[in-house]
């Protein structure tokens, strides 16, 4: 609302004592004060109203003043039950500082003109946003974007003084207006609002983040072939984005919440824009795919491929190496509505999550995947992900056995879902898996039919471990890793127990640290100098230990199978 406004309504008692020509300033709000230096409570565009009861002489006038007009104020409205009038030197600070002043007679309380400002402006502001909203509906749904995410964002931050940010089912923030919210704090979030989109509770969803609260409301994913409303939720709960609105919307009238509600929508549209631009490369994904699984020739993969390479790398000089990532969304059936199986299709959903997990966490924007290249087949969403030529430089191997470079761009599998673990996990609940494997990077088109088998067999092994989201990459493969989860459970069982069950009652007794014993000597690879060092041991006491060891099981650690025996019983306790 403008300041003269306030003169038009008789009942606020209000009288001009200075600044007619500042009339047509925006009143965002009130804020009452007697503080001689209020500035640490004001925001700028606030009425400010005063009892004058920091007025003492004519000196506190010029410096009150000035502190006000330096933090942007509307107007200052001074009570006249204090001193009866207000005084000249206060009216004289006013004018000197262009800030318009009102007297307020002693017959009204300032509640009254705070309750009457709060109304027109809240009003004002809804009715003006919703224009907005409903202007920038019909431009993105009829011709080019209309700005964004973003504009509607800002809207809500200048007009309702809401700072909103829109994450994506992993946390990752697609756009935002002021200060981005940290990487734990939308991982937070974004796990709160798939528990709460699991548990069927009605948004908008109350969440507490580091002492904030958050109002979280669903994007719901409207373009063509997306899932109706009335389908199981588990379809769409992991494609979704969400908006966080900085505001408990438990206060909210029915107007802002449907207000809100038209936000979503629009931004809907975004991301339908968005998914649109995806189609080429899901297609280039797909076809590659195909003629990979076909068996084609490597000169028509590779026509396809140089295809490809300037859509995902553009301005890349050299042909790109490749990865392969395989993913897959299960769903529990006997868990489905009704106990009648969900005929869920994992397919769509894996798609959408790897082309999630794929993109740069360090990158924002709704357009920050175009360089990844997705398909999917049944219920396995399969990604083409272009590197850059990797250096002939001699790699060293990691802890893992698999060689890294310092400057390798490759992805490794824990690494992709290190950050996304826990929202995801949200999400799936308690009948949903995601499993996800990783292949080697390989530089020829010959190399990509291995490469797909390959990330397709580290899934399987990912798949075998427990835990709602896993991950396995290429290195697993040439590993007793890839072995111990497909042994029985009562196999594993019965095997550890039957080397280490005496050794942990031994430690249990007598807190002799066998176990940590055993697994150092092991991992120093029998040798006696370097294991009593690592412990900080004698070596004799160390030769002591493993002797204790060898007589409770009746193995023998200088033979190779019993270190190894010991060895697979550890990995798979």
């Amino acid at each position: 609302m403008r300041l003269r406004a306030l003169l038009e309504t008789d009942a606020l008692g209000l009288r001009l004592l200075g600044g007619d020509e500042e009339l047509d300033r925006s009143v965002r709000g009130v804020m009452t004060t007697d503080l001689r230096d209020p500035s640490r409570y004001l925001a700028g565009g606030e009425l400010v109203l005063t009892g004058l009861a920091w007025h003492r002489d004519a000196k506190d006038s010029e410096p009150f003043v000035r502190i006000l007009s330096g933090a942007g104020v509307a107007g200052l409205a001074a009570g006249e039950a204090e001193l009866g009038a207000i005084p000249d030197d206060l009216i004289e600070a006013c004018r000197h500082h262009r800030l318009p002043l009102f007297a307020v007679n002693e017959t009204v309380a300032f509640a009254t003109i705070t309750e009457h400002v709060v109304r027109q402006v809240s009003g004002e502001r809804a009715g003006d946003l919703a224009a907005v909203v409903d202007r920038h509906r019909r431009l993105m749904t009829s011709g080019p974007a209309g700005g964004g995410p973003e504009v509607v964002l800002d809207l809500l931050g200048s007009d309702l003084d809401l700072h909103a940010w829109v994450l994506s089912p992993t946390g990752r923030q697609i756009a935002g207006a002021g200060a981005p919210l940290s990487g734990p704090a939308g991982a937070e979030l974004a796990g709160l609002h798939l528990a709460a989109v699991r548990s069927g509770r009605r948004a908008p969803h109350r969440a507490t983040v580091d002492g904030v609260t958050y109002s979280l409301f669903p994007i719901r994913n409207h373009g063509r072939g997306t899932v109706p409303a009335s389908r199981d939720v588990r379809e769409s709960v992991l494609s979704d984005w969400l908006l966080a609105v900085e505001a408990d919307a438990g206060d909210w009238s029915a107007a802002r919440l449907d207000l809100l509600q038209g936000v979503t929508q629009l931004i809907a549209v975004e991301r339908d824009r968005r998914d649109a631009a995806r189609t080429v490369r899901r297609r280039l994904a797909q076809e590659v795919l195909e003629l990979v699984q076909a068996g084609a020739a490597p000169t028509e993969i590779a026509a396809r491929l140089r295809v490809a390479a300037p859509v995902l790398l553009p301005g890349l000089g050299s042909a790109p190496h490749w990865q392969v990532v395989v993913a897959r969304v299960e769903w529990n059936e006997a868990d489905a509505p009704g106990g009648t199986g969900s005929g869920i299709a994992g397919g769509p959903a894996a798609r959408a999550l790897l082309e999630e997990i794929l993109v740069d966490p360090a990158v924002t924007g709704p357009d920050s995947a175009d360089r990844i290249a997705v398909a999917h087949t049944g219920d396995e969403a399969i990604a083409l992900v272009p590197l850059p030529a990797l250096t002939d430089a001699r790699p060293e191997a990691d802890e893992t056995g698999e060689e890294a470079p310092a400057n390798d761009p490759a992805l490794h599998a824990d690494a992709l879902l290190a950050a996304v673990r826990a929202p995801l996990s949200a999400g799936l609940a308690d009948d949903g898996r995601l499993t996800l494997g990783v292949s080697a990077s390989v530089h020829s088109p010959e190399g990509l039919r291995g490469a797909l088998e390959e990330a397709r067999h580290a899934r399987r092994v990912a798949a075998a471990r427990p835990g709602r989201v896993c991950a396995a990459g290429h290195h697993e493969l040439a590993s007793h890793v890839l072995l111990l989860p497909f042994v029985p459970d009562d196999v594993r069982r019965a095997f550890t127990a039957r080397l280490l069950d005496p050794l942990r009652d031994y430690d249990r007794r007598h807190r002799a640290e066998l176990i940590p014993t055993l697994e150092a000597f092991l991992d120093c690879d029998g040798s006696w100098t370097r294991c009593a060092a690592r412990l900080h041991l004698h070596v004799n006491t160390l030769r002591y230990r493993i002797g204790r060891i060898e007589q409770l099981t009746g193995r023998d650690l200088s033979r190779l199978e019993d270190k190894l025996d010991f060895f697979l019983a550890l990995r798979m306790s």
